[in-house]
C-alpha cells in the first residue's frame, strides 16, 4: 500500500494528523507520511475522512 498526498488540493484541515499522528505528520516544516505506524485499515478510514481528497491510497 502507498499514501499520496496533493499539496495543491490539501485544505490543511489536519483530520489526518488528529486522527493518526504517529502516520500523518509534519516534520521539519515537511509533511510526511509513515504507513509503518498503524495498520492498513486505520490508514485507508482516516484517508476516506480527508474533506479535500488530497490524500490517496495506492494499492
Amino acid at each position: 500500500m502507498q499514501v499520496t498526498w496533493d499539496q495543491n488540493k490539501c485544505s490543511h484541515a489536519g483530520v489526518c494528523v488528529k486522527s493518526l499522528p504517529d502516520v500523518f505528520k509534519v516534520v521539519e516544516g515537511e509533511f510526511v507520511i509513515d504507513i509503518t505506524q498503524a495498520t492498513e485499515e486505520e490508514i485507508v478510514a482516516v484517508v476516506k475522512q480527508c474533506p479535500s481528497g488530497a490524500l490517496q491510497v495506492l494499492k
